[in-house]
Parts: C-alpha cells; sequence; structure tokens
C-alpha cells in the first residue's frame, strides 16, 4: 500500500465543538438550508447570509483539532507514500493540527472570494459591512464555500488520486451529500480498498469492505498506529 486517499466529513470535527451541517428537519442553526447555503438565498438576502457567516467563520477560529486531526496530521508527516485528505469541511482544523496535502472540497470559512475579480483571499474578519477586495477594491466579497447548486472544488485532481489510490478511508461522514457521498463506488469499481471510521453506518456503509463504528478521536488515532506500525 503506497497511496492512500481520506476523505473527512463533519464527524471528524464534531468533537471539537462545531456543529454538523443540519439536522434532520433540514435546518441549519435554525435557518432554512436554501436560505443560507444557495446562490438563489445569498442574491435574495445577502444580509441574512453575510451574518450568518460572520458568525460561523468567528466561532471556527475558537475551536481546537482534536486527536482525529492530530492523527491525521501525524499520518501526513511520517507517511512516505502519496497521501491526500480531502475534506468536505469548511473550519481549519486539519491544518491547525499541522496536516497539509490537504484539499478543501467545498472552500473554506477562512477565504473571502470577491465575484468581481475572482479573486481569494485569506478572511478572518466580517463581511457584512462590504468590504473591499483587496486585489482589485470592488465590494463583491462572499464567502468562499461552495453552496448547493454549486461545484465543489478540484473534482479532477480527487477523481485522479482515487483511481491511483491503494485504498480509501471514509471518517466522518454521512454518505448523503453527493459528489463525495460516491467516492466510494468510484473507489470500489477500480478495485481500490475501503475503510469507513464513522460514529455510526453510514448511508453508504454496504459499499465499504470494512466499517468501523466509533467516535473519530478514538477510530482515527487507533488507525494511523496500524497504518504505521505502531
Amino acid at each position: 500500500m503506497r497511496n492512500i486517499v481520506i476523505l473527512t466529513g463533519a464527524g471528524i470535527s464534531a468533537e471539537s465543538g462545531i456543529d454538523t451541517f443540519r439536522d434532520a428537519g433540514g435546518l441549519w442553526e435554525q435557518h432554512r438550508v436554501e436560505d443560507v447555503a444557495t446562490p438563489e438565498g445569498f442574491a435574495r438576502d445577502p444580509d441574512l447570509v453575510l451574518r450568518f457567516y460572520d458568525m460561523r467563520r468567528e466561532a471556527i477560529q475558537t475551536k481546537q483539532p482534536n486527536p482525529a486531526h492530530e492523527a491525521l496530521a501525524r499520518l501526513d508527516r511520517d507517511w512516505d507514500g502519496e497521501l491526500l485528505i480531502v475534506t468536505q469541511n469548511v473550519d481549519d482544523l486539519h491544518e491547525r493540527a499541522g496536516a497539509g496535502r490537504v484539499l478543501h472540497m467545498h472552500g473554506t470559512h477562512l477565504n473571502a472570494w470577491c465575484t468581481a475579480c475572482d479573486a481569494r483571499t485569506p478572511w478572518k474578519g466580517p463581511m457584512i459591512d462590504r468590504p473591499a477586495c483587496p486585489e482589485c477594491g470592488a465590494r463583491s466579497l462572499r464567502p468562499d464555500v461552495v453552496w448547493f447548486g454549486e461545484m465543489p472544488y478540484e473534482m479532477d485532481r480527487i477523481h485522479t488520486a482515487l483511481r491511483q489510490a491503494d485504498l480509501f478511508v471514509s471518517i466522518g461522514t454521512s454518505g448523503a451529500v453527493y459528489p463525495a457521498a460516491g467516492f466510494v463506488q468510484e473507489a470500489r469499481a477500480m478495485r481500490v480498498r475501503t475503510l469507513e471510521l464513522n460514529l455510526e453506518a453510514s448511508q453508504g456503509s454496504r459499499w465499504f469492505h470494512e466499517t468501523r463504528q466509533g467516535p473519530a478521536s478514538q477510530l482515527v488515532p487507533q488507525w494511523v498506529d496500524e497504518v504505521l506500525g505502531g
């Protein structure tokens, strides 16, 4: 085994106090997903959306990586084969734990995207007051987060990594949000070994060769120890 692709979802950050994306009623922190996580919602009420993301951006900066993030950072540091950590999460906890081979397929709260000049800029402050883009000066910033109806980032790179992988591992994902939910089927079609580490069975559990259930902060360090030989 030389090439590993890891997909991480909300479950890996939940133990750091970051809420999962939405509850069973389709609400995200008391808001309809359609109102705060779609281009149409932003066009309809930009103040609501900017205020919502300003609060989440501020909250994320108060959270800390947990043992699951730290274990993956250790794997990134010590694994001399190919490794790609594809995360659905828009926090920066993988990076703060020390991981470098990370791809944010859904963007990140800590970037601003200028819709006027297409520049992406590191951003930790609020956007509600319509600050100017550092690159072009336009007041056209929005969160650099992929909303429903938008294409996730770097899909070609992800598909290439899956084709070359020896092992695909899914950590803390629901198996409900596509295209990420389809990665396990893509891996299986190419005879890649698949492993799921999750608090409970996901909607895609049947596609994995092996599923281990429990908290990510316990399962991930144990698995990394196995991979690195203790």
